[in-house]
């Protein structure tokens, strides 16, 4: 009885220490996957929403497990502060001036904090050290986009359904191009002329350059122009004395001007003689009197020449002069 007892306390002691043993294990290796009993610093961040993180989650960098979270509170402000546990080994790989962002533990796991980023120049962390955070879209953020996106679509769709019916009705100027053929006709003629436009041009063009061409041959009109100073200085002179010549017509032009502008006035003005002449009927029937007196003075006067030749007194005097008329006759034209 006695050595059935001892029997069970052994088999019992076995147990317990199996069970002790099995304890201890899980709790290695519990605290080793969660670092529990490794050396650690702290750091804090803050974020506006974290995405359902939680205490305990993991912290990466660079791909790598480096501490995990080690607590998650709301502030006043309504952020969220969470302070992280860096392992004291991977504390001289992550800057001062690293950030953080919360990330997936795959495509629908966990969520975790990674850090990434840092400059050599900056120190290496320190425990109670604040790292950046970068804001990330939450679900429900990317589902209104997704949504405003298909909003866009729809529209975009909905624009392209009704051009393509207005392509296929014949409608704007595209579906004129497509199914009118008038119009069609119409940009082949006018392709046509530009076509004979550009031939044209190109003519043009090879004019220009032989014409260019001569420039440089010596000895013509066009190289003497461009190279020879002697002819250019002549054309110069020559444009001097023409500008001269046209100063002085114009000179003179003026002149006439003024001449014809005072005969005008004289013509027009009753006062001068030959305005009182045009302009004054007067003086133009007193002018004609005296024509006619003076015609009727003239006649009487001939009358009386022609007495006086008939005179005794003079008779010997005009035959006289009548026969030595004939003898300078003669001695004129010998």
């Amino acid at each position: 009885m006695k050595a059935t007892s001892n029997r069970r306390a052994i088999i019992v002691g076995i147990f317990i220490f199996l069970g002790l043993v099995i304890f201890i294990l899980t709790i290695l290796t519990l605290g080793s996957q969660k670092k529990t009993f490794e050396r650690s610093i702290t750091v804090k961040s803050f974020f506006d929403d974290v995405n359902g993180l939680q205490k305990g989650n993991n912290v990466w960098f660079s791909g790598v497990k480096v501490g995990t979270i080690r607590k998650v509170t709301i502030t006043g402000d309504r952020r969220v502060e969470v302070d992280m546990n860096i392992e004291q080994h991977s504390q001289q790989f992550i800057r001062k001036d690293a950030k953080a962002k919360i990330s997936t533990d795959g495509l629908i796991g966990n969520k975790i904090i990674q850090i990434y980023g840092g400059t050599s120049k900056s120190g290496e962390i320190e425990s109670g050290d604040l790292l950046g955070t970068e804001k990330l879209l939450s679900t429900d953020e990317m589902m209104s986009t997704l949504s405003k996106n298909n909003d866009n679509l729809y529209a975009i769709t909905n624009n392209f359904k009704e051009i393509s019916s207005r392509l296929v009705d014949g409608k704007g100027s595209i579906g004129k191009l497509l199914t009118d053929e008038t119009m069609v006709n119409q940009i082949n003629a006018t392709t046509v002329t530009l076509k004979r436009a550009s031939i044209n041009l190109e003519k043009l063009t090879a004019n220009v350059a032989a014409y260019t061409s001569k420039l440089n041959d010596k000895g013509t009109l066009a190289n003497d122009l461009v190279t020879d100073t002697v002819v250019f200085n002549k054309l110069r002179s020559t444009v001097s004395q023409l500008q001269e010549v046209a100063t002085t017509s114009k000179e003179v032009i003026n002149n006439l001007n003024t001449a014809g502008n005072s005969i005008n006035n004289g013509l027009n003005n009753k006062n001068a003689p030959i305005g009182m002449l045009l302009n004054d009927e007067k003086s133009g029937a007193n002018i004609k009197i005296i024509l006619k007196n003076l015609k009727s003075s003239s006649k009487k006067l001939d009358d009386d020449l022609e007495a006086l030749q008939h005179n005794f007194l003079l008779r010997g005097f005009f035959r006289k002069k009548a026969k030595n008329q004939p003898a300078q006759t003669d001695t004129t034209k010998d």
